[in-house]
């Protein structure tokens, strides 16, 4: 006489997770950090870089551009601002110094470069040249 047993797909697997549900902890998301993302585009004339910076005042933006080498630094800072009687409970903002560097197929006239921050994102416009020179970007 033939032994007829229940197959249970799932069995294994929810044994496997009851086991270390308890051993291993969930992991706990990271306080966000202050980031930077960019998208770059190019034509025939000049290179266009948009990058989301929010939180970050213009004047804590810096734009440098080295030949073909472009760093984009901003430092979001801290205000402090207390009132009676309350305590802080949970907060997602990030403070600090982010940075990032690129380097794009050609070299890029500095002196003709145009940055513009509006709304949380830095607008660069950054024409090509043959030769390049070194120069910060100021951001209107």
């Amino acid at each position: 006489m033939a032994n007829i047993t229940r197959y249970h797909p799932f069995e294994d697997l929810l044994s496997e997770f009851g086991k270390s549900f308890f051993v291993r902890p969930f992991p706990v998301p990271a306080v966000a950090e202050l980031q930077m993302k960019i998208d770059v585009k190019e034509d025939d004339k000049s290179f266009t870089v948009h990058a989301d910076i929010p939180g970050v005042k213009k004047e804590d933006i810096k734009v440098d551009v080295e030949d073909d080498q472009v760093t984009l630094s901003a430092e979001a800072k801290q205000q402090k601002e207390e009132k009676k009687d309350e305590k802080i409970i949970h907060s997602e903002r990030s403070y600090g110094m982010v940075s990032r560097s690129f380097t794009l197929p050609v070299d890029v006239d500095a002196k003709a470069a145009k940055a513009e921050y509006k709304d949380g994102v830095l607008n660069l416009v950054l024409p090509k040249k043959a030769n390049g020179s070194a120069k910060r970007v100021e951001v209107a």
